[in-house]
């Protein structure tokens, strides 16, 4: 990271306890544009607490988080909800894909959340369709995609609205080891290509290894 380029995300000594249980302890690191780094550590370490902190979904106790230089853990409800919408990603391992929509409807909602004019939406949602293969797949329902499919519309959903920052969630967890590979690529390739600043929540070797570095946790720490 140059000195003039600001990280897209930084975490300055981000604390969060459940009652007397501290599950995160004073953890700080930064990600610079386009970096992939992973985020490891045992099961209990703290990493889904700092995931849903990163996008704000939950709020540390103490510390900063900014995002493209804004403190988010200072922000309102509305306007934390903003800066989800229109500048994170996310990935599931499940999916989370809504069943009644189709695989184009799924990808363009974020568009529609932020108010992406139709004829863009379109655009946009046909151009990264193609970009991971499922053009053909357009009109299909979640139920008529397999598992592999379903993550590429999860991933285009996440990357359609071009956020800062892409958190992903053991996205190849609920994947047989072919598919999980080809999502792996589309993971490095894409965010290789839109610079997008990825933190990715894996127990798995081959995750971890797309990553440009890694920053593991123990009990809430930075090890």
């Amino acid at each position: 990271m140059s000195l003039t380029t600001p990280p897209a995300l930084a975490v300055c000594a981000v604390s969060k306890s459940y009652g007397p249980r501290r599950v995160l302890d004073a953890v700080s690191f930064a990600v610079s544009p386009g970096e992939r780094v992973a985020l490891t550590g045992p099961s209990g370490s703290g990493k889904t607490t700092l995931l849903n902190c990163l996008g704000g979904v939950d709020r540390p106790d103490s510390g900063e988080i900014r995002l493209l230089g804004e403190r988010m853990d200072q922000l309102s409800a509305d306007a934390l909800n903003v800066l989800r919408r229109e500048r994170v990603g996310t990935v599931f391992q499940f999916f989370h894909l809504l069943p009644t929509l189709t695989a184009a409807e799924n990808i363009e909602l974020p568009l529609q959340l932020v108010s992406v004019p139709s004829a863009e939406r379109q655009a946009r949602v046909g151009a990264i369709l193609a970009r991971v293969g499922l053009t053909a797949r357009a009109h299909a329902l979640p139920s008529q995609l397999s598992g592999g499919e379903q993550q590429r519309v999860a991933i285009a959903r996440a990357l359609v609205h071009r956020p800062a920052l892409l958190l992903a969630d053991e996205p190849t967890g609920n994947l047989d080891s072919a598919n999980g590979a080809n999502i792996l690529d589309l993971l490095r390739e894409l965010t290789d290509e839109t610079r997008t600043a990825l933190v990715l929540v894996t127990h798995s070797e081959e995750a971890a290894a797309i990553c440009h570095r890694r920053v593991r946790l123990r009990d809430g720490r930075v090890v």
